[in-house]
């Protein structure tokens, strides 16, 4: 396997890849020649300065793509439509991409050539989430009608405007779609925080497909203090809260004050622990074989969450409720 892009989160995914017995790193790829040789030096393996450098000659089958660009997306498209054009398997870092059209062709193209295409929607990949999902899916919680979910971290980043909407909320639209399915229609609040150019806080109202009304809080001017993540999914007969992706999960039931509460399930005690658990499943998948269609977190599940996300920033630039386009 190979890695495209040795910056710190490439780095990550390096580790965890050499960390498993059932890989073997044969590559890593970097436009900046001093990290590709360090990590190649690290991993001992072959060092490229380019995706078509690296292709001839060397034997691949699956590669996480970790480029950045613009937006954090902007860079994915070109090595991942090479790789999927040789018959390789992806795992892009989010957002998928930030332009739509391109995030199309990939998975159409993943589609077209039956391969196995997935994005690093790592926030789902715990085992209070499945837990939760599985409350769900059991029916504990009765009829779905309320999602409410709050991402905020501190990023002074400021440029292109809507940074903090494409780069970060890939994450929490693919959560809440994770418990509630498709969202239908959206109506998006913007605000530039102190000193800021960009668009750093946001509301959005959603209305999903299955009926459930939902809610998204967003911020890059937030503290450590606030926590990173907060998911509420009401239903008839109960509500789940899902705290900083896997602490804590908690029920509680419409008719009773036992409260049901969980820490640090399968011993999952922190947000840096996602990758592990996120790279890990795609191992997984990718040593059973299972059908591209069936990868959990895929490039398909990435562009309905980039759409959400296109849909918010239309609403908020022409101050309407906007249809979520269809993928």
């Amino acid at each position: 396997m190979a890695i495209i892009g040795v910056g710190k989160i490439g780095s990550m995914h390096a580790q965890i890849y050499h960390d498993d017995l059932r890989c073997e790193i044969v590559a890593v790829c970097d436009a900046f020649s001093d990290k590709a040789e360090a990590a190649a030096q690290k991993y001992e393996c072959g060092a490229f300065a380019s995706v078509d450098e690296m292709l001839p000659g060397t034997s691949i089958d699956i590669v996480s793509v970790c480029t950045a660009g613009e937006e954090n997306g902007g860079d994915h498209y070109e090595p991942t439509m090479a790789l999927l054009n040789a018959g390789i398997a992806v795992l892009g870092e989010k957002p998928i991409s930030n332009k739509i059209p391109e995030a199309r062709e990939m998975v159409a193209l993943a589609r077209e050539k039956n391969l196995r295409y997935g994005i690093n929607l790592n926030h789902r990949f715990t085992p209070a989430a499945e837990r939760g999902r599985k409350w769900v899916d059991e029916g504990r919680l009765g009829e779905l009608n309320i999602v409410n979910m709050t991402m905020w971290i501190n990023n002074p980043k400021e440029s292109p405007p809507h940074f903090h909407m494409r780069a970060l909320h890939s994450h929490s639209i693919d959560v809440m779609r994770y418990f509630c399915g498709d969202v239908r229609r959206v109506q998006a609040f913007f605000k530039q925080g102190k000193g800021r150019q960009g668009w750093s806080n946001v509301q959005v109202n959603m209305l999903f497909e299955s009926g459930v009304v939902g809610h998204l809080t967003g911020s890059y001017d937030a503290g450590p203090s606030y926590g990173l993540e907060t998911l509420e999914v009401v239903g008839s007969d109960g509500r789940l809260v899902l705290r900083d992706a896997c602490e804590h999960l908690e029920f509680y039931p419409r008719n009773s004050r036992e409260v049901e509460t969980h820490a640090y399930l399968g011993g999952m005690t922190n947000f840096g622990e996602t990758f592990q658990s996120r790279i890990g499943r795609w191992i997984d998948q990718n040593v059973a074989s299972v059908r591209p269609e069936e990868i959990d977190g895929s490039g398909a599940e990435a562009l309905k969450a980039q759409l959400v996300i296109e849909a918010a920033i239309e609403s908020w630039e022409t101050g309407r409720v906007i249809d979520v386009a269809q993928d």
